[in-house]
């Protein structure tokens, strides 16, 4: 670790280095819009860390909610990291492709769920490629494990919550999608939703957390956060489209030692796709 930055972080060279150990876990967590024209499970099977295990957004979700990648119930989410090997006392650590986009929701879901030692990779599998670290094509069997859940659910706010803090503005709001969907002068990915913003929320894209696929220093996420109007002494929700980058607002914001957030697991795939929940536009 690195004096000034996450303690949630790791470096690829400590990566490459525990491989094998006993008890540690890689976890590939990539995912990726449409538009980005990546398949994560297919760039998976041609190539990644030595060891790690795939873990599926889509299929580690509550399908009965009708959203994307909603939060599993804990005994879907046990079964699934005990098929993946993965015990809640084990160090994990989580990548992407291209550093601090998917995995942070992925470290955020098994924090939830009552890991403790849980990391994100620095760089993604991009800069570990580029890096020209060692790669495996061999699809792993990891032995059962058994993860024990300790499920913390005010990590998680609801729609009838978030529909309350909207009206009071109890906390502060704080939005992962880009500047222009966040203003509405983009369309949303997803048929059906209107464009804009919840009243009272502030922008902060998800990319501006992080620089070549690396986490900002805490000094940098500290300005990046306050420089959005975000006030470190006061209780946040994290939002984006479908409740996945919003965790790397969540990651920033816990690397900083702020504790009262919650992420917003519904996010814009809800509000914006509902006619009866209040939407602004404009840059806010």
């Amino acid at each position: 670790m690195t004096a000034g930055k996450s303690r949630f972080v790791v470096s690829a060279d400590w990566v490459e280095k525990q491989l094998g150990a006993p008890e540690f876990r890689v976890v590939d967590a990539s995912w990726y819009l449409p538009a980005q024209n990546r398949n994560g499970a297919a760039e998976y099977a041609a190539g990644h860390v030595p060891g790690a295990v795939f873990f599926d957004q889509d299929a580690v979700a509550d399908h009965s909610s009708g959203l994307p990648h909603t939060v599993p119930s804990p005994d879907l989410f046990s079964a699934e990291a005990g098929k993946l090997g993965i015990a809640e006392t084990d160090t994990i650590v989580v990548y992407d492709g291209p550093g601090i986009f998917t995995a942070p929701r992925v470290w955020w879901l098994f924090r939830t769920m009552g890991a403790k030692r849980v990391f994100v990779m620095d760089g993604g599998i991009d800069g570990w490629k580029r890096e020209g670290r060692p790669l495996e094509t061999d699809l792993p069997e990891p032995a059962p494990a058994v993860f024990r859940t300790t499920f913390n659910p005010h990590a998680i706010t609801s729609f009838a919550e978030m529909r309350g803090i909207v009206a009071s503005g109890e906390r502060q709001i704080a939005d992962a999608r880009s500047a222009g969907r966040f203003s509405g002068e983009e369309p949303e990915p997803r048929d059906g939703m209107r464009s804009g913003h919840m009243p009272g929320a502030r922008n902060l894209p998800s990319g501006i957390f992080s620089e070549g696929g690396r986490l900002k220093d805490l000094a940098g996420l500290r300005q990046t956060l306050e420089g959005a109007g975000i006030d470190l002494s006061k209780p946040v929700v994290t939002s984006c489209g479908s409740g996945v980058t919003a965790a790397i607002i969540t990651l920033a914001l816990q690397s900083l030692g702020h504790e009262d957030n919650t992420l917003y697991d519904g996010s814009w795939s809800e509000w914006g796709s509902r006619d009866d929940t209040p939407v602004v536009t404009g840059r806010g």
